[in-house]
């Protein structure tokens, strides 16, 4: 196994025969599609018929284009300088873009339609899709004139789209500049991102201070893609009758504020509790008072194991199946395909993404794996994502569509079936190192992504008057993880750069991607706690869940297992099995 992922189900490469093909067809059904937008709202005739045909010329639309973007999209992320494949996703991009005007006329056009449920109810493919057309009927509202919807979606091209490919290529590009074992090196920055997970506590934290020197080099460049896409996204926003950013998040996630509210509420009342274990891990390293942000990630106990992926792939297929043999040989075959790209290299993005191929029923995962605990977690979040898929697979590709909030419920579902198998026969040591781990991931999940709420909320509301310098930026991120971390982080060791070196921040169509896994984390929590209760029968029930996520509100989908969301209760019940690793890890440390 060389660690590559496998393409090649998609296409052989830019200059394939099937390649050349399917982007002929794309263009030809772009070129047609006013034509077809046209022909469907000339009257309100055959309301049926017409609503069928455009079902179906829609779902085999997103299969093609998907396939198309995909393809291009996971090329440019593990090389991020191949010309090809940016020259082939700025031209796909632009082409759809023409399409922008006629289909704000065609869901303007069912927006208006009087009787849509009465025309729905005589068809069985229209009753499956009824979500998807009353989703459009209240979103028209938000529609600008055609005109306005094609100059914004062309004008994207050469705006957002491009500043975030230039974030892209400037931090796949950095080379940071570092000192090991008395010699120089010069390393990319998502290697010495990883060594924040090193047992050596000099490695930590000459990797900390030579990453935040490292940004010096590329800070005005980022800051101005950030600056401009979310002055694109205020300015969208604005015009199309959205009280702010937030507002159109919520939405577009399906989510309502009240939930949103209930759930920051609740974070926020378990900041003390998160508080409390950075400065107790503070005293296991030897740190007087705070942690230090380098330390955050540092392994508590001597010797934590290491894994190769080989060795990544055996535990985690074998606690999947744990939990039903069909998520087992779902990773198994995930990882025996070829369908994950695995190790660090020069040209790749950082961090961890899935993409789900509906079209051809798969998956393509991509990590940086150092071999550490948290790369087989990180393994596991992302077969999680895409088992979310497989489970989708019998849906159209317009009801695989989710929301972003639902969308990290079964990556962090299968995080903790991982966790949790580990804990289960550990030596102390062992169970303090899990437990410890378990603890640091959800104080990213809760802390840390409230300090990127409170962040990305800042930088909204100052764009709106200017644009913001680097120092600007870094000095609200400091603002925001005081406020989040409090005493519980040395406030001489923070990191101002997180905004130039997290992705989400850049995408100008999907803002406020910080309280989903939030979401996701609190949610499948309540979920596991059901598991635990009813065992196997929760199993179907699951599967059923995920299946259906694509055409439901959030809260509909989470009533489906008696969970209400916008109870402030739910949220405190699930920090409350934190609370309680907490404390067990409190104890357990002074036992140990």
């Amino acid at each position: 196994m060389n660690g590559n992922w496998s393409l090649t189900e998609l296409y052989n490469d830019f200059n394939s025969i099937e390649f050349k093909n399917d982007m002929k067809l794309l263009n030809e059904k772009i070129e047609s599609f006013k034509n077809f937008v046209d022909n469907i709202t000339s009257s309100y005739d055959n309301l049926e018929d017409k609503l069928i045909n455009y079902i179906n010329e829609t779902n085999e639309f997103k299969n093609l284009s998907n396939k198309l973007l995909m393809y291009s999209n996971l090329v440019v992320s593990v090389d991020t300088k191949n010309s090809t494949a940016l020259k082939t996703l700025e031209i796909i991009e632009q082409n759809l873009a023409k399409m922008a005007d006629s289909s704000a006329k065609l869901y303007k056009w069912i927006g208006s339609i009087n009787n849509l449920d009465d025309v729905l109810s005589n068809s069985e493919l229209l009753m499956e899709h009824k979500f998807h057309f009353n989703e459009i009927k209240e979103m028209s509202k938000y529609l600008l004139s055609e005109k306005e919807e094609l100059l914004i979606a062309q004008m994207r091209g050469s705006g957002s789209s491009s500043w975030t490919k230039l974030k892209d290529l400037e931090t796949s590009s950095l080379l940071v500049d570092i000192i090991l074992d008395g010699e120089n090196k010069s390393l990319p920055l998502s290697v010495i991102r990883n060594m924040a997970f090193s047992n050596d506590a000099n490695i930590r934290k000459t990797a900390y201070e030579a990453e935040l020197k490292a940004y010096k080099k590329i800070e005005n460049s980022v800051a101005a893609a950030l600056n401009g896409v979310k002055g694109e996204v205020i300015t969208v926003s604005k015009i199309r009758g959205y009280h702010s950013p937030l507002e159109e998040t919520l939405i577009n996630s399906r989510l309502d504020e009240k939930s949103l509210n209930a759930m920051l509420a609740a974070m926020k009342e378990s900041l003390p509790m998160f508080r409390k274990y950075y400065k107790r891990k503070a005293e296991i390293l030897g740190h007087k008072g705070a942690l230090p942000f380098y330390d955050l990630f540092a392994p508590i106990v001597e010797g934590e194991p290491s894994f190769t992926f080989e060795e990544a792939r055996d535990f985690i297929v074998t606690n999947f199946s744990t939990f039903s043999p069909k998520l087992g040989n779902f990773a198994k075959r995930a990882i025996e395909n070829n369908w994950v790209d695995v190790y660090p290299k020069e040209g790749k993005v950082g961090g961890a993404f899935c993409e789900n191929l509906h079209m051809i029923g798969e998956s393509r995962i991509m990590l940086n794996f150092g071999g550490t605990l948290s790369d087989v977690i990180t393994l596991a979040h992302e077969l999680g994502h895409g088992y979310h898929g497989d489970c989708l697979l019998s849906q159209s590709p317009i009801n695989a569509d989710y929301p972003m909030p639902i969308a990290e419920t079964a990556s962090t579902f299968c995080e903790t079936i991982v966790k949790k198998a580990a804990v289960k026969n550990a030596t102390p040591k062992e169970a303090l190192s899990i437990l410890e781990k378990e603890i640091s991931d959800c104080g990213q999940i809760i802390v840390d992504i409230l300090s990127r709420f409170l962040f990305e909320s800042e930088v909204f509301e100052k764009r709106a008057v200017s644009s913001l310098s680097a120092s600007e930026l870094n000095e609200i991120m400091l603002k925001a993880q005081k406020a989040s971390y409090g005493d519980g982080l040395d406030e001489n060791f923070l990191h101002p750069y997180m905004w130039a070196c997290k992705p989400h921040y850049y995408y100008a169509t999907t803002n406020f991607y910080n309280f989903p896994y939030a979401f996701g984390l609190l949610f499948s929590k309540g979920l596991y706690a059901e598991y635990l209760k009813r065992g196997n029968d929760f199993v179907e029930a699951y599967d059923q869940l995920l299946s259906v996520t694509g055409k439901n509100k959030l809260s509909d989908i989470t009533k489906l297992m008696n969970i209400d969301i916008q109870s402030t209760d739910f949220w405190k019940n699930s920090l409350k099995l934190i609370e309680e690793d907490i404390e067990n890890f409190i104890k357990l440390s002074k036992e140990i």
